[in-house]
């Protein structure tokens, strides 16, 4: 990661999130609940790291503005391949999610997309990124 300005903890994954929405927020707190083997770190997209992140995998938050699971060691996801890469971790009735796995991304994607265009009406919107309590602080990357 050499043009990256900061180190990945080995083993760790970056989830890269709207930080100004309420729907990817409610999820940043669920995934960090259901992170029992304490796998993912977070980052906001608007962030200064998220936008280096953004920059060094070349994506462009004009054409994605949602989820980006980033895996140092071995690849990046978005969209709905990135929530269930990320659900693929949890154990119980999250192993059932797993089933969309053999779908095409294309298809899961048009339900994601759905959600991502209307996340704001639905769910409303911040006029700034979450800032995490000093419990959840060590998960987040500012």
């Amino acid at each position: 990661m050499a043009d990256l300005n900061f180190d990945i903890p080995k083993g760790k994954k970056i989830i890269l999130f709207d930080g100004v929405c309420n729907l990817c927020n409610n999820s940043v707190i669920r995934v960090i609940k259901y992170d029992k083997k304490d796998v993912f770190l977070f980052t906001a997209l608007q962030s200064n790291t998220g936008k280096q992140i953004l920059n060094h995998l070349k994506i462009d938050t004009s054409k994605v503005d949602s989820i980006i699971l980033f895996d140092p060691e071995k690849a990046h996801y978005i969209k709905s391949a990135a929530a269930l890469e990320i659900m693929k971790q949890f154990s119980g009735i999250w192993k059932l999610t797993q089933i969309f796995t053999i779908l095409p991304n294309s298809f899961n994607n048009i339900f994601y997309d759905f959600v991502a265009r209307n996340r704001y009406k639905w769910y409303g919107k911040k006029e700034s990124c979450m800032i995490p309590s000093p419990e959840l602080k060590a998960k987040f990357i500012e």
